[in-house]
């Protein structure tokens, strides 16, 4: 096997952090839509059973195998936690077949034949399949990141102007402001704001975190690296 070498997320660990992290989604069945609200710490995949439709139904009751089915879809919406222009991160929807009747408010846990997994963001729509969502890991921040960032752009906002320092200065021409937008295992994601547009800019972690507790050590190192940039472009 190969080492690995990842500076951010695959589309499919993103697509399963979206999921553990949603506080709400919509539920389409028979066309009509339901909001399913607090999801909050319940990671809606604990209680929507994905399977293959190649595989058999290892949730599924005796003789649900006879049960009709109907289509579903499901639709979650990834926000960031800074108040960024342009605030939808991605998309995600979920589209299947569940056994029939099937209420959203019933809080009760179901199985869904997983047709198509698909994530959509600023760089298009990805297909992700069944085997890809189900090996794929949640991200150790995933349902903590947003009081992280809440945390950076509240009581810390003179180290977004530091960090900046690890940013190209051709990226920082005609810049109005810059916030955090994102922040995974790998790295740290600015948004730079200008008059016109914006640009995402990635400072990737020297290792990727295994759990939430590096977090702190993490951004540490970014910015000790942007005080060692600055200090290293002084006039000898």
């Amino acid at each position: 096997m190969q080492p690995h070498t990842a500076s951010e997320p695959t589309p499919a660990e993103r697509l399963r952090s979206i999921i553990a992290a949603a506080h709400s989604m919509t539920v389409v069945t028979d066309g009509r839509p339901e909001e399913v609200h607090g999801l909050d710490g319940d990671d809606p995949l604990g209680r929507i059973h994905l399977h293959d439709p190649a595989e058999p139904d290892v949730h599924a009751a005796p003789g649900d195998g006879h049960a009709p089915r109907i289509p579903i879809r499901l639709e979650l919406t990834d926000v960031s936690p800074a108040p960024v222009r342009e605030r939808v991160r991605a998309r995600v929807t979920l589209s299947g077949l569940v056994a029939a009747p099937y209420r959203a408010d019933a809080g009760e846990s179901m199985c869904m034949e997983l047709g198509q997994a698909v994530l959509q963001d600023a760089c298009g729509r990805t297909y992700v399949t069944p085997a890809q969502l189900q090996e794929a890991a949640v991200d150790p921040l995933a349902t903590c990141e947003a009081a992280m960032l809440h945390h950076l752009v509240a009581d810390h906002p003179e180290l977004v102007p530091l960090l900046l320092r690890l940013v190209a200065p051709g990226a920082k021409r005609g810049l109005v402001r810059a916030l955090p937008l994102a922040m995974d295992r790998y790295g740290l994601t600015l948004r730079l704001e200008r008059r016109i547009g914006h640009e995402d800019v990635r400072l990737p972690f020297p290792t990727p975190m295994t759990e939430v507790d590096q977090a702190g050590l993490q951004i540490h190192a970014l910015l000790t690296a942007a005080r060692r940039c600055s200090h290293h472009r002084l006039p000898a």
